[in-house]
């Protein structure tokens, strides 16, 4: 019994290292997403700022001028391949940087959003069957467990929190 305790214990102090680990990684990419992408893309942007044609692109890419244009037109359109962004940036001696932010802010708050809902769905599933059995439970009641179950769901971080 002690060593699942502890076994459980340790998992739940490397996920919490993992989450803050990934939200200072996670960090200048949030700052990089309040910039907007440039209407005609950012390979064509940075193209004509730098006074390079696209024959030169296209010879740096090994492709034709009228590739080179396909593949800014494709980029705009948001229908290129992160391999083909890696190479239009080699080609003008550049590096593409990609990542993801968490909508809510930071991972903990994804996370706590989730569970919330996820606790929320299996608190009002218990309290509909205890109000068919005249056992209602008043709203306070109901909130305090909500909040309860949201925390046992943070800690344990169970799969069925992503579906």
């Amino acid at each position: 019994m002690i060593n699942i305790s502890l076994n459980i214990s340790l998992q739940m102090k490397t996920s919490k290292l993992q989450i803050e680990q990934l939200n200072k990684k996670l960090k200048p990419y949030k700052l990089a997403s309040k910039e907007t992408s440039p209407a005609i893309g950012w390979i064509k942007t940075i193209r004509t700022s730098i006074g390079m044609s696209l024959e030169q692109l296209g010879n740096k890419l090994g492709i034709t001028k009228q590739s080179a244009q396909s593949l800014e037109k494709r980029e705009a359109k948001g229908a290129i391949t992160i391999k083909a962004l890696e190479e239009a940036g080699k080609a003008m001696d550049m590096k593409l940087i990609y990542g993801f932010i968490p909508i809510d802010g930071n991972i903990e708050n994804l996370i706590e959003k989730k569970a919330k809902k996820l606790a929320t769905e299996i608190v009002l599933r218990t309290s509909n069957t205890m109000k068919l059995e005249d056992q209602e439970n008043s709203p306070e009641r109901i909130k305090k467990a909500i909040n309860a179950r949201t925390k046992d769901i943070i800690e344990k971080m169970p799969k069925i929190l992503w579906d």
